[in-house]
């Protein structure tokens, strides 16, 4: 066993430091590090591990027991049925290996596999990516340098374990040898930081914000938040910071300033960000899995200080009479009226138009929603054709495990 391995190097830094916290238990470095190299023993290296276990202690000693042996973790969502488990432990035997410049980057890099995690799944089937050892050091170490590193870190973690979000969180948290704390949304009283998507902030922020003397940033991410969101997270005290990022680049690219508002800020020290001539995000540096340039997918934009602003998917563009709408230019619109909790806008086929913008919308505490009045908020804010043609209330929008809108779900 290497011992520059970050388990065993926090544990000799730091034997007694909590290491990990979940439903009220713990255990120090010292304890996770025995706990994971018994477990180990029992794996074959190089071989996929799925983790099917809830989040809770288990799942950290089996990741790093995973990590310690040199054999691939796969988390599996324990939500998933028979057949999609089936379907994810498949596509982790055999992962689909294209070109790191296509948008699902998963060739082998330096440092060998270390995890195989698959996306959200948003526009398709959920697509494995490889990540290595140093795609994960490479991202923990900038996002250090982007958020400062305090000795004493709590790090709070609400979000599914099989998903890239949560698990760099613990990742992170070893690397770094402080705290990672799992445990729910609101329980931020005694973190230094915290990792949340905007729907977990927005119910936050409509129960009344909790007590958090420690907190120093929560990391936004997952999905786009809007403008009303974060004003709203602002005036409640709650220092916000926005960011993007993709499984296929370990999670975070970009980190926002606490209260900034209209961008999801600078790119991480190391990555490099490009706008192609159709309006791609391009993503480069040594935190893409399999290296080389990562087509995201995403639409956006760098400010004249070269803060990203992300402005849609290209896949989800609404053409409509012609004339191309982004989902999320509206959305943030409807989001503005004080009626509006959260919108969701999708194309649907239309004779006259080809797509028709419609949006679905959710009510804020519980006031009345009314189609026509919301339209006509709209046409004083956007373009005729960005109007949504029809309104929908509905009491909740489909989204993934990580937060993410599944915008085929409300067609």
């Amino acid at each position: 066993m290497s011992p520059d391995h970050w388990l065993v190097r926090a544990a000799a830094r730091r034997p007694d430091r909590v290491a990990v916290e979940a439903q009220g238990e713990r255990l120090t470095y010292a304890e996770l590090l025995e706990r994971a190299r018994e477990a180990a023993q029992a794996l074959e290296p190089g071989r996929p591990v799925p983790l099917t276990e809830p989040a809770g202690l288990d799942f950290v000693v089996a990741l790093h027991a995973c990590l310690l042996a040199g054999a691939a973790a796969v988390p599996v969502d324990p939500r998933l049925g028979e057949v999609e488990r089936a379907a994810v432990l498949a596509n982790a035997r055999s992962p689909t290996r294209e070109d790191s410049a296509g948008s699902v980057g998963v060739a082998r890099g330096e440092g060998g596999v270390a995890l195989v995690v698959h996306t959200s799944g948003t526009t398709g089937a959920p697509q494995p990516v490889e990540l290595t050892r140093s795609n994960i050091e490479a991202n923990a170490l900038a996002s250090a340098v982007a958020l400062g590193l305090d000795p004493a870190e709590r790090w709070l973690c609400p979000l599914p374990l099989s998903h890239v979000g949560g698990l760099m969180v613990l990742l992170r948290s070893a690397i770094y040898a402080t705290t990672a704390v799992l445990g729910p949304a609101d329980a931020l009283e005694d973190v230094t930081l915290a990792s949340l998507v905007p729907t977990q902030l927005q119910r936050l922020l409509a129960a009344g914000p909790p007590a958090a003397r420690r907190l120093r940033a929560i990391l936004l991410g997952g999905a786009g938040a809007s403008r009303t969101l974060l004003e709203r997270a602002a005036a409640a005290g709650l220092p916000v910071t926005p960011t993007y990022g993709l499984t296929q680049a370990c999670s975070q690219v970009t980190v926002a300033e606490a209260g900034d508002t209209e961008t999801s800020g600078f790119p991480l020290p190391g990555v490099e960000l490009e706008i192609a001539a159709h309006g791609e995000i391009l993503v480069r540096g040594p935190v893409v899995a399999g290296g080389g340039t990562l087509r995201t997918g995403d639409l956006g934009r760098l400010d004249d200080r070269g803060r990203l602003i992300v402005t849609g998917r290209r896949s989800e563009l609404i053409v409509s009479g012609g004339e191309n709408v982004a989902p999320a230019e509206v959305e943030a619109v409807l989001e503005q009226h004080p009626a509006v909790a959260e919108a969701g806008v999708f194309a649907r086929a239309d004779e006259q138009w080809g797509e028709a913008v419609v949006a679905a919308v959710v009510a804020r505490d519980g006031a009345p929603l009314d189609p026509d009045e919301l339209r006509a908020f709209c046409r004083t804010r956007l373009a005729g054709f960005k109007v949504p043609k029809a309104i929908e209330p509905v009491g909740a929008l489909p989204r993934t495990a990580s937060g993410k809108l599944r915008r085929g779900a409300l067609r």
